[in-house]
């Protein structure tokens, strides 16, 4: 019998049972990759990510994520959860590591002051066409909005920074908040157009200490809704630079991205993107965390 640290641990805010909850196995060496699927799946949280030991001198450490259903290649919440758990074992000052995940290696700032913010950066910017007619029709009507809804500044795009999202820009906060989406026809989109997240955004008012509120959905990898998203507020930086919807100085733009209001676990994610001739180039996403919780598994 082997006992493994287990933490339940709230991403992207300071306050428990806010932001995103994600499990973190810190000593996840020796468990199969059944085990890290069961394990995953009894957490029961989007996303539990696997600390493990460098293959080799590349990188300090090596991560892997797991949803309730399915391993996937990155995660931001997740990232931030692991790190910021890694730092609090190990009683880190401010530092850089790099880490092995799913897309390759990449580095992690984990900045030191009362508490830790952890700065991940994200993977390579992709660009999909825009979605067809066809399948935004069937979009709209699996999220139930209307033509009307969407903010016509913003083109139905699949961007990607690692792990790839739908972006939709709408009008309104308050129909944001009053999404209901039929699930079963996201999934079948899923499918036809390779992508399983949808991430729905909308503008803040003027002077809002945030730029951006949002939400996710992606049950096809068994996320009905996803709290607060790394991979999907990273990718939007980009998509919001590219299409010229921010001013920004041309070398950096940064903003705070809201989520999680709808289903009461508000959280922020910081966003900064690098600009090269006018278009983004990286992006790297940070911010705060807290454990809720630690335990123990025995295998």
């Amino acid at each position: 019998m082997n006992t493994y640290r287990v933490y339940q641990v709230d991403s992207f805010t300071s306050d428990k049972f806010k932001g995103n909850p994600a499990g973190v196995v810190t000593n996840a060496e020796g468990l199969s990759e059944y085990d890290m699927q069961c394990i995953a799946r009894e957490l029961n949280n989007s996303e539990t990510v696997f600390i493990l030991p460098p293959d080799d001198s590349s990188h300090d450490v090596k991560l892997r994520y797991f949803t309730p259903t399915t391993e996937v290649p990155s995660c931001g919440h997740a990232t931030i959860a692991a790190h910021y758990v890694r730092a609090i074992e190990n009683q880190l000052k401010s530092s850089q590591v790099m880490q092995k995940i799913g897309i390759g290696i990449l580095p992690i700032d984990i900045i030191k002051n009362e508490d830790y913010t952890i700065w991940m950066t994200q993977g390579t910017i992709e660009f999909s066409n825009p979605l067809s007619n066809k399948d935004c029709h069937n979009l709209l009507s699996g999220l139930g909005l209307t033509e009307e809804d969407l903010d016509e500044r913003c083109p139905i795009q699949i961007v990607s920074t690692g792990h790839s999202k739908v972006m939709i820009g709408i009008k309104s906060r308050t129909t944001l908040n009053s999404i209901s989406p039929n699930m079963s026809m996201l999934i079948e989109l899923s499918k036809k157009i390779g992508c399983n997240g949808y991430y729905v955004f909308t503008f803040a008012a003027p002077n809002s200490d945030v730029l951006t509120y949002g939400r996710m959905f992606a049950p096809a990898i068994g996320i009905p809704e996803d709290p607060v998203t790394g991979n999907a507020n990273g990718p939007l930086g980009a998509y919001l630079v590219n299409y010229g919807l921010v001013k920004h100085d041309g070398a950096l733009f940064s903003f705070k991205g809201a989520q999680g209001e709808a289903i009461g676990r508000n959280g922020i994610v910081y966003v900064n993107v690098k600009i090269e001739n006018d278009e983004p180039v990286q992006v790297i996403i940070g911010g705060k965390a807290v454990i809720a919780f630690k335990t123990q598994i025995e295998l």
